[in-house]
């Protein structure tokens, strides 16, 4: 049995190209890690005797059993760290949310400019209030013991990165592949 095939060609459109939805992942990956970052007890530890996050400072003498905590939201300079890292994570929400609902409601060619741009936006954030932490840190406090930066100010620094991967990603031009796909 023969079959015929007619002249026009199956033309297939997706709902989302691959490479959206791997920058969709990066953008989710990102906000789950700036919220990770933003809680994180650890941003600076010092053998057991000194620790630093965003939002409190504790210092455990020799002598006493018990932490002494005091609030970060006194220096400018912490102020501003965390400022800059929640507009990030703000921007970052936002262009989540808009990734996925342009995603939901098949209009993603008209939205992937904004959510780049507010990828790159909250990437400069991030990146302003990374680089101003250790800088004042450093320059503000005295410890005289080993100090190092954790695992808290490592997740800030790998949302920037998946939030630079997402903005590039959202960036390519869906017109140069989207009919591949």
């Amino acid at each position: 049995m023969a079959s015929s095939v007619s002249g026009a060609e199956e033309v297939r459109v997706s709902a989302l190209t691959p490479l959206k939805l791997v920058g969709l992942v990066c953008v989710f990956l990102a906000l789950c890690l700036v919220v990770g970052a933003m809680v994180s007890p650890a941003w600076v530890t010092a053998d057991d005797q000194y620790y630093l996050s965003l939002w409190v400072s504790c210092r455990k003498p020799l002598s006493f059993a018990e932490w002494s905590c005091d609030s970060t939201l006194t220096t400018d300079w912490q102020i501003a760290t965390l400022a800059l890292l929640v507009g990030g994570a703000a921007l970052t929400m936002l262009s989540f949310l808009i990734a996925l609902v342009s995603l939901c409601f098949s209009s993603r060619s008209r939205c992937y400019k904004p959510v780049a741009v507010m990828l790159f936006s909250a990437v400069v954030l991030q990146v302003c209030s990374l680089v101003l932490f250790p800088i004042k840190f450093i320059e503000t406090v005295s410890l005289r013991v080993y100090h190092e930066f954790n695992w808290g100010y490592g997740l800030a620094w790998g949302s920037t990165i998946f939030s630079f991967g997402g903005a590039i990603l959202y960036c390519l031009n869906p017109r140069n592949y989207e009919d591949y796909y």
